[in-house]
């Protein structure tokens, strides 16, 4: 009798002790929210304040900008494509090449935009450009948490007596890893633009 007492006190500590141990937490892998693509589909842009047109994505908007930190802008044909299920715009900036914004100035001025706003960038992709039209430029395919992850300049090849600039942005401070696939949706877009731009003259 008095070993079947001992052997169910033994068992009692043992199960309050056991009790005791804290739980072990399995870490579960990271979710993000589901994302809502729109349908794809394509615009043409034909605007009278730019000489240029191009195929740009039907879910987006222009929206001109008549101003530039809060004074006129320096051309009329400064305007983004705006993405309003994402919060995310493409700002387009078009100056005429002269004597005083000659080619060899726009393009370091390029560079020298990119560089800045991708101080955090750990890699970026520069990449020449040329499409059918005879556009040619420059793209910026950038790695890492950067404020703009796509920038572009565009010229002509011939006469070079246009620049276009273009800088994608996102306006919500997101997780990189969960904005990716959104980004990665818009950009097969923004190649369509870049492929199908010609200069009107």
């Amino acid at each position: 009798m008095k070993i079947c007492i001992k052997a169910i006190f033994a068992i009692l500590i043992l199960s309050f002790f056991t009790q005791c141990e804290e739980p072990v937490i399995t870490p579960k892998p990271r979710g993000f929210p589901k994302i809502t693509f729109p349908e794809k589909g394509l615009k043409q842009f034909t605007g009278d304040y730019c000489n240029m047109e191009f195929k740009y994505p039907a879910y987006a908007e222009i929206q001109r900008n008549k101003y530039f930190f809060g004074e006129e802008a320096p051309n009329d044909c400064w305007f983004n494509l705006y993405f309003p299920d994402f919060d995310a715009k493409l700002h387009c900036s078009y100056t005429p090449i002269d004597k005083e914004n000659n080619i060899e100035h726009l393009q370091k001025q390029a560079f020298k935009m990119s560089d800045w706003h991708n101080k955090k960038a750990s890699f970026i992709n520069e990449n020449i450009f040329e499409n059918q039209q005879s556009v040619i430029g420059m793209t910026f395919d950038v790695d890492g948490p950067a404020a703009s992850p796509f920038q572009f300049f565009l010229t002509d090849s011939l006469q070079q007596d246009h620049f276009f600039r273009g800088a994608f942005y996102f306006n919500s401070q997101v997780n990189t890893d969960s904005l990716a696939p959104i980004y990665n949706f818009i950009k097969e877009d923004l190649k369509v633009m870049l492929n199908t731009f010609e200069w009107k003259e």
